[in-house]
This record gives C-alpha cells, structure tokens and sequence, in this order.
C-alpha cells in the first residue's frame, strides 16, 4: 500500500512539471513548424534552421529525459539524432496537456468527494441525497483522474522510447554489460564469502582446537592426578566454546532456519541475537522465492552487523514489505551516520542486490540516521 502511494506521488509530480513544460514546448513546435515552413523551397536556409531549432529540441528534450529518469523511472538513450528530438517534442506537448487535464480532474473530483465535510462542520444540509450524489460523482471522478494517471504516464514512457531510444541492439548491449557486471560481482562476492569463513575458521574454531589439543596433551603427560583432572575440565570447557564457534561460522554461511521456517522466522533469528535492540516490521503476506529470501536475509543480517560494530546505534528498525513486483527491504539505525557506500561492508551488499538486478541505496548523512533500502525484484 506505501509503496502503491509512493508510486503514485512521484507519477503525479512528473506529470505536474511535464504539465508546466508545456509552456515552453508548445511555442517551440508551433514557431519551429513555422519557421520550416518559410524556408522550405531554400535548401541552406532550412539547413541552418533546422539545425538552430534541433539544439534548441536537444535542449528541452534533455529536461524531459531527467524527468523521465527520475520520476517515471524510464531510460532513454542520449545518441538521438536532433530531428528526432523536434519529433518527439511536437508530440510531446499533447501528453502534458492531457496529463494536466487527468489531474485537474483529480482535483475537482477530490474537491466534490469531500465537499460534504465542510458542509457538516460549517453549514445546514438542505438536500442530503444531492450533497450525497455529489460526494460519490465527486469520488468517482478522482479515481478515474488517478487510474488516468498512471496510463498518461504509460504514454509518456512509450513515447520516449519510440523517438529516443535506446534502440534494440543498444538495449541489448546494455543488458550484456551488465549482466557481465553482475556476474563479475557475483565471482568476487563468492570469493569474499571464501575468504571470510577460512578467516573465521583460521581465527576462531582453529585455535580452539590447537588449545583443546594441548590442553589434552598435557593431561596426558602429567603425573599430577588433580592436575590432569583440572586440564581436562578446561579441555572440555574449550571444547564447548569450539562448538559454538562453529554453529556461529555455519549460522554466517547459511541458516538452516531460512528452509525450515522461512525468511520471517530468520529475520527474527537476527533480532533475537542482536546486541542492540531491534525491531521488525515484517509485512510479506506470502514466502519469497529462495533466492529473493536469502539476499534479503543476507542484506538484513550484514547490515546489522555493521551497525552493531561501527553506528554506536540504540535501535535498529528493519521492515520487509511488498512492492510492486518487488521485496522492499528498509533498514534504518539511530547511529552516528558517516557509512561509506564503497566500503567494503556496504559494497558487497549491494553486489548482493547486483545479482538479482535489484536496487540499492544507501542514505547515511554525519550525524545519522543511516537508513539503506533494498529493492528485490520477483515474480
């Protein structure tokens, strides 16, 4: 439901500024078609028209290319040739008219939807089945308004791509670049993995043995009977403290709770075994695939450890919840802020994310909060 208000919030703001371009588009298209028009039976005349008009297109098309990125998510290539720009833009100008009409009609359609609350509060109903009539048409209409909105927005996304690219065989070769960037990642993020548990083994349950083992030895070796009993009583204390460290090495590998129960029940593992306080918002009505589950545990359970050691946090706040299409993974801390995106920590989370063609950012100001959000793509 957030995510479904989100979406639309940031709809609804590039169809404002695609509504408030319109201003500047419209007259363009109008005196650049006359402009051709004067100099059509003068070949270099209309050369250096149509160049002069294309830079001025370049320029206005570049304004609605960010927009697009930025709010409608939509990619665009920047190799379009400029009369395409000017084809585009005399096109284009048409969407934000019908955009600003989609949400005037928003508005009125909310502004007769809730004109029975000010009638209530500061005036005398006279014809209650009128006021009702109007309050449902006035609601209808705001829900047309906002269903129009999003297929506007469908139109404007279209629309670019057809004049602005990126072409087939250019979206192909951006596909491949980064499907090699990801497989890249995901090699050197196994690698790191590698790394990791040979250093936890090597650092940890390794030298528990070697102790466990002298100790052992020198139960052996001495002729003190209460001497012997003592090592060995230490022997198996060091034993006992091998094994945990190596249900903690296995735990970090991969959780058997994630097949057994489920991504739930090993975010709630991560709470339970936090050394601040944590608290988690869990609001997935069904079950991830697995490899949707394990990156977001891996995400969750990672990024904790790095707060626990570096934030000086108080509270942890984890919340896990549909998108569209998608797993929305948000983590925020109380802490100091100042995390660094490129370190090492951070960076092979978001190789993590990488591979599933996720998003991932990380907002961490001095001072805090440092909140990272995660976008999974599913089915």
């Amino acid at each position: 439901m957030w995510g479904m208000a989100r979406r639309g919030l940031r709809l609804t703001t590039g169809l404002v500024l695609g509504a408030v371009m319109t201003a500047a588009e419209l007259p363009f298209a109008v005196l650049s078609g006359l402009a051709l028009l004067l100099v059509l039976a003068w070949p270099r005349g209309r050369r250096a028209v149509l160049e002069r008009v294309c830079t001025a297109a370049r320029f206005l098309t570049e304004s609605n290319r960010s927009r697009l990125r930025v709010y409608f998510v939509t990619d665009t290539s920047d190799a379009y040739a400029g009369p395409r720009a000017l084809q585009y833009l005399s096109l284009r100008w048409g969407l934000g008219l019908l955009g600003a009409l989609v949400l005037s009609a928003a508005l009125i359609g909310a502004a007769y939807g809730t004109v029975w609350v000010y009638i209530l509060l500061f005036d005398e109903v006279r014809y209650p089945g009128t006021l009702a009539l109007t309050s449902v048409g006035g609601l209808f209409l705001l829900f047309l308004g906002l269903q129009s909105s999003f297929g506007v927005a469908g139109l404007e996304s279209k629309l670019a791509r057809y004049y602005l690219g990126p072409s087939h065989q250019e979206a192909l070769e951006r596909r491949i670049e980064q499907l090699a960037a990801s497989r890249a990642g995901v090699i050197a993020a196994v690698n790191d993995e590698r790394r990791r548990i040979e250093r936890d083994l090597h650092d940890g349950v390794q030298q528990r043995l070697v102790a466990l083992g002298m100790l052992l030895g020198r139960a052996l070796r001495s002729q003190d009977v209460q001497r012997a009993d003592q090592l060995l009583r230490q022997a198996h204390e060091e034993s006992s403290q091998a094994l945990t460290e190596l249900r903690e090495v296995a735990w970090r590998v991969y959780p058997t709770v994630l097949d057994e129960a489920g991504l739930r029940a090993a975010l709630e593992t991560v709470a339970e075994r936090s050394a601040i306080s944590l608290r988690l918002d869990y609001e997935l009505a069904t079950e991830p695939d697995a490899a949707v589950a394990t990156v977001a545990y891996f995400l969750v359970s990672e990024a904790v450890t790095n707060a626990v050691k570096h934030s000086g946090a108080g509270l942890i706040t984890i919340r896990v919840a549909p998108g569209e299409d998608s797993v929305l993974v948000h983590i925020e801390d109380d802490g100091s802020g100042g995390a660094d995106s490129s370190g090492t920590g951070l960076f092979g989370l978001a190789r993590r994310v990488a591979a599933l063609d996720g998003r991932f950012q990380v907002n961490s100001p001095a001072g805090g909060p440092t909140i990272i959000t995660a976008e999974l793509p599913c089915a």
